[in-house]
């Protein structure tokens, strides 16, 4: 059951300060702001007062904004979240534009920053800002999205405009400092002038933000090659990199289930005649220590893009829907929850959009989850359809290894032009640095963008004929493509053929949808641009897994797998779907989609949570679905307790972990002292075992895959893996190495603890430090830190639990770094008994409650009612205010 919503407070009133926050990608960018801001903060007694609430938007009322052609309501809950009425698309969107700059601008302008290559221009001289900066221009986001405002419809175009009309609506008369309270911080160390009017444009390349962020399997593909330049035998490369059938979970889809003929053709365009005509051309390099260090460039420059949704093993998602025979309501039902990178404020914006009559020329009555910087709903429900989106990981991009000389790369025989173009990177109170982008057929050249290191010299070591390696990439987002009008196409979707006309439109990211109808139906539909690959035989597949030769043809990408070979299915006979990030079909069986797919712990959980109550009989309800996406059962339990419990621990004093393990509920509770025990056991284990014989920047994260890897070690006592190279003349075995880390987790939970075992706890290990994407770093004075980052937070959950608190094991520290960014359940029995909760708050604005006053009933896995119907929003209206023309 949803929980009850929390007590109201003023919108103008300052939030109580909270300690401070985590250290992540981008989170020290204003070095800079030093002693004098901590003598103008702690010398002004009216900051809180004055700097604070001066941004704060006007909720109640009525406010003029030029461009309406009618009144536009905009009601607001006890926690900020706005729900817009207007008679007009064009209206809407540009009070949706109102709104956003309202309660977000200061983040909109961020991301605008980060996805147009000019964070420096923002921020300053700061290392990090600029090598963000090079690589974004590099991939020359902004410049594919201003080629694909050219392909929408004239509607969406119009959408697009309306929106920023609406922002820059709010920002014309304001100064900084009345916008945003970051302007003011910012102000004290750069020059902070009027923002720049909001383009469509911007709404737009934030969309090739999302899709990088979610783009697949780069990191596997990077990493197979790293791994192969230490261990050099594929067959132990392989061993790292186990097949999803091995992980022995579900598919998505049972192939008896689809909804399309998989044994169609695949797509060409023409290209396979050309690479046919090429198949003498040599098969990609061997290791050697140039290729190593241009892999490792590449994977350097790549790493310094800003996370702005999320990234690694711990960016996924839980998605299911259950038809009306299972529920008691009778009626279909869906869960989503997205498990993204976590900060102040959360990602996702909760709106509602309607149309005060709905029709052609206003086809809007929708609500969900936005992006701050782009109109309409990316997740949620209309009266008729609810959706939900979890990443695929598809393979879409691919590193390819070019053979360069001086300024021409090889194809085949011949030598023919690199591309170039020259960027220049303004950098605030700096000179400008100019910057030479270099591309080939495949993509551009990541490999020479931040001077990392020294990766020139010959590949052959026969002088510079041959010329020197260098990486490209080839990524599907960078061909420009119409995913913005697929947005409104969810939008306004009102059945299973909706959305597959829809998907069709939504080329990047590849996500999963799993959609449920009000009308008694369920299904699933695969969307994005799939690249298709030719087989090419050699020492290592030719299906992405690897980087590709990029000199041969036979290698570059064949055409796209056509939209209506995508997998879809509608009420399968199960009478449920559940997509959390696994495979969708079992291999060989419709197009090639990736081999890099999360093992399916997840999922495997939630189909078992659901037919036992299937098979109970008893129907399932929201409450059902909200306990369900808080479940803290760990998978790793299965494979690692009974070895665990199995070893001869010699003293009492390194036994008493163990002894936690006996009774143990095998749950990652936030008090669970067992939980602090097994997760550090498992982190020691990782480390043991393989840190000697991988790069550093492979170190297992501890997600899904290295469950599977560990489990069929298990079976193996002499594996490779299990000796420690740097122990000369000794080989450890796999009892060895069992016994070592329980030793050594027990000392360790005694240093970060406590000697006694009863009073370990997980969440004392494992805590959410959200943090500012500016001001959020311990360079940052304390008392900015203070207002910006919500108060540590301890966690249940973990990686691969449904409850899904990822943490990094590579790093040595439990720290959560992803988890549910969200959490909906939509009842089509009870609309307005719908379920939402995000891991911040409504707001933007550090001064106000609806900054953080939903973290507490996230974090405690509680949700508040979703309002839809009219009557439900007057109901919980505490703010309303009219926009007139």
């Amino acid at each position: 059951m949803s929980a009850p919503a929390t007590a109201a407070v003023p919108a103008e009133e300052p939030a109580a300060p909270a300690p401070r926050g985590r250290r992540s990608t981008l989170r020290r960018v204003v070095v800079a702001v030093a002693v004098v801001l901590v003598l103008v903060l702690v010398a002004a007694v009216s900051f809180a007062t004055v700097v604070v609430r001066r941004p704060l938007p006007q909720t109640s009322g009525t406010a003029q904004l030029d461009g309406l052609t009618g009144n536009v309501r905009v009601v607001r809950d006890d926690r900020g979240v706005p729900q817009i009425y207007a008679d007009t698309a064009v209206d809407l969107f540009r009070a949706q534009g109102f709104v956003a700059a309202q309660d977000r601008f200061f983040e909109m302008d961020y991301r605008r920053h980060v996805t147009a290559g000019r964070l420096a221009e923002l921020v300053g001289n700061v290392p990090a800002a600029i090598d963000a900066d090079k690589v974004v221009r590099t991939f020359g986001w902004r410049l594919v999205a201003q080629q694909e405002l050219d392909l929408l419809t004239p509607e969406t175009r119009s959408y697009l405009q309306a929106y920023a009309d609406g922002v820059n609506a709010y920002l014309a008369e304001r100064k900084p400092d009345e916008i945003a309270v970051e302007y003011t911080v910012l102000g004290l160390s750069v020059d902070v002038g009027q923002p720049e009017p909001w383009d469509p444009v911007d709404s737009l390349a934030w969309l090739k933000a999302m899709a990088w962020d979610l783009r697949g399997n780069y990191d596997d593909e990077l990493e197979r090659a790293l791994a192969y330049s230490t261990l050099d035998d594929v067959g132990l490369v392989a061993e790292l990199f186990p097949s999803f059938a091995a992980g022995g979970n579900a598919t998505i889809l049972d192939p008896a289930d689809i909804d399309v003929d998989l044994a169609a053709p695949a797509a060409d365009d023409g290209s396979a005649q050309a690479a046919a005509a090429a198949a003498t051309t040599p098969t990609a390099p061997s290791s050697t220590p140039v290729l190593d260090a241009a892999l490792a460039s590449a994977r350097s420059a790549l790493d310094a893009v800003p996370v702005l949704v999320g990234r690694g093993e711990g960016t996924g998602s839980n998605s299911w829907v259950v038809s009306g025979d299972h529920t008691a309501s009778g009626k279909p039902m869906l869960a989503n929850d997205p498990h993204l990178s976590l900060a102040a404020p959360s990602i996702w914006a909760q709106v509602g959009l309607h149309c005060t009559t709905v029709g052609t020329e206003c086809p809007f009555d929708v609500a969900g989850f936005s992006f701050s910087g782009f109109p309409g709903v990316i997740i949620g429900h209309n009266g008729a359809l609810a959706w939900g989106l979890t990443n695929m990981g598809a393979d879409v991009t691919d590193f390819f290894i070019e053979r360069v000389r001086d300024d021409t790369y090889q194809r085949g025989d011949d030598w023919v032009p690199v591309e170039t173009r020259t960027e220049t990177i303004r950098v605030a109170g700096s000179a400008a640095i100019d910057l030479q982008v270099r591309s080939t057929v495949h993509g551009p050249i990541v490999s020479d963008v931040l001077d990392v290191g020294n990766v020139a010299g010959s590949p052959t070591g026969q002088g510079t004929l041959l010329g020197t390696y260098a990486v490209s990439l080839g990524w599907t987002a960078l061909t420009p493509g119409r995913t913005a009008d697929a947005v409104f196409a969810f939008n306004t979707a009102q059945n299973a053929a909706d959305m597959r006309a829809a998907a069709a439109l939504f080329d990047v990211p590849a996500q999963n949808i799993v959609f449920a109808t009000a009308d008694g139906h369920i299904g699933y539909q695969a969307p994005g641009r799939i690249p298709v690959r030719e087989s090419v035989p050699g020492p290592v597949p030719s299906d992405g897994s690897w980087p590709r030769d990029g000199r041969d043809p036979r290698f570059d990408w064949q055409g796209w797998v056509p939209a209506d070979q995508m997998p879809r299915a509608l009420d399968p006979a199960s009478g449920f779907i559940v997509a959390a990030n696994q495979a969708v079909l079992p291999d060989g069986a419709g197009p090639f989609l990736t081999n890099d797919w999360d093992y399916g712990f997840r999922s495997e959980r939630i189909r078992t949570l659901l037919q036992e109550k299937i098979d109970s009989g008893r129907k399932l309800t929201v409450g059902d679905f909200n306990t369900i996406q808080n479940d803290d059962w760990s998978p790793y339990t299965q494979v690692l307790l009974p070895a665990l419990l199995d070893v001869q621990l010699d003293d009492d004093y390194s036994a008493a972990g163990q002894r936690l393990l006996r009774g143990w509920d095998r749950r990652m509770s936030a008090d669970s002292a067992g939980a602090a025990y097994f997760a550090a056991v498992w982190r020691n284990l990782l480390q043991d075992t393989f840190w000697d014989d991988l790069p550093q920047d492979m170190r297992p994260d501890g997600g899904s895959k290295w469950l599977v890897v560990v489990r069929d070690m298990l079976d193996k006592p002499n594996d490779p893996f299990w000796d420690d190279r740097s122990t000369l003349n000794v080989t450890e075995s796999r009892d060895e190495v069992l016994h070592q880390v329980m030793v050594s987790a027990r000392r360790d939970l005694t240093v970060e603890m406590s000697k006694n075992p009863a009073d370990w706890r997980w969440g004392t290990l494992h805590q959410l430090r959200l943090e500012h994407p500016v001001l959020g770093g311990e360079s940052i004075p304390a008392p900015v830190r203070r207002l910006v980052n919500p108060s540590p937070v301890p966690m249940p959950g973990s990686s691969s639990v449904v409850n899904a608190t990822g943490w990094d094991a590579g790093t040595g520290s439990f720290e959560v770094l992803t988890g549910p960014s969200m959490r909906m359940v939509v009842d089509f029995g009870d609309i307005d008994a719908s379920t939402w909760v995000v891991v911040t708050g409504s707001s933007g604005h550090p001064g106000t409650r609806h900054y953080t006053d939903q973290i507490d009933a996230w974090s405690r896995g509680r949700t508040f009612p979703f309002p839809f119907t009219k009557a439900a929003v007057d109901a919980a209206s505490s703010d309303v205010l009219t926009l007139t023309p």
